[in-house]
């Protein structure tokens, strides 16, 4: 579904954004891109959709080349973006004039997930606060069906009850068939839905593999005192440290996505 092989892109000749990247990616995940500020994610989001051209390297998404924006590409994917307009008209006009151009567009998946975001089809778009407009876009993206659904920050501007119903839609919306993909800073927003991880630092992909296989390798342990030996990052806590160490135990821990990713940032190479 994704390939991609030393792609390049850079604003200027003095800012390289991305830098050799390369990744593949098949189907039937929702995937958590993680990175620093900077880092590249929303212009890897904008290279994967086509909306700016790489600088060097290929890109093939959906078995076509983004830039070249063909239709049979553009109905196949949906890019939720942090920051968006929308046309001034009610959502019921939004949904009936946009929806044609998604060939799987479900108008009762459409219609459950505003009664679940507490949204009446018949409010004006320019009338709705950011995290309204925010709802929308997300209810609107996952009706699509596309094939593949980018997500840049969706969860600024939800209030913590939308959050949580967020989730809640994200976990019983997917098919097998679909790849999401979710950019955020926000990691305790996503750390219960997604199944597979990506982190973007100095241009290109550190780390890329599934949350099973995370929970496979490493133990995720709040302990009172640190053992050196036995523990590969650590961070204060009150009472004690939160840690990871490679995986001891035979029960599963549960994955601290904020911790990994500070340790990642701070030493990749140790989980590699």
């Amino acid at each position: 579904m994704v390939s991609i092989n030393n792609l390049q892109f850079s604003y200027s000749k003095k800012a390289t954004i991305i830098d050799q990247l390369n990744l593949e990616l098949d189907p039937g995940k929702i995937v958590g891109l993680l990175g620093k500020n900077g880092a590249g994610k929303s212009t890897f989001f904008k290279l994967m959709s086509g909306l700016i051209h790489p600088k060097g390297g290929s890109i093939n998404v959906l078995n076509e080349t983004p830039f070249q924006r063909q239709p049979s590409f553009l109905s196949k994917l949906f890019l939720v973006p942090e920051e968006f307009e929308l046309p001034p008209v009610t959502i019921k006009e939004f949904v009936k004039n946009t929806s044609p151009f998604y060939p799987r567009f479900d108008q009762r998946m459409i219609v459950e997930l505003l009664d679940k975001f507490e949204l009446k089809d018949n409010l004006n778009l320019k009338r709705l606060s950011y995290g309204q407009k925010k709802k929308v876009i997300i209810a609107f993206a996952l009706a699509t069906k596309a094939e593949l659904i980018l997500m840049d920050e969706p969860t600024n501007g939800l209030d913590i009850p939308s959050k949580a119903i967020f989730r809640k839609i994200m976990a019983g919306n997917f098919e097998e068939d679909q790849l999401i993909m979710i950019s955020t800073h926000q990691v305790k927003d996503i750390d219960t839905i997604i199944d597979h991880l990506i982190v973007l630092d100095n241009g290109g992909v550190i780390y890329n593999e599934s949350i099973f296989d995370l929970t496979q390798k490493y133990d995720f342990l709040k302990v009172q005192q640190l053992i050196v030996a036995e523990t590969l990052y650590a961070e204060p806590i009150l009472g004690g440290y939160k840690t990871i160490a490679p995986k001891q135990d035979q029960d599963d821990t549960q994955v601290d996505l904020e911790l990994f990713f500070n340790a990642l940032i701070n030493d990749y190479k140790k989980f590699i």
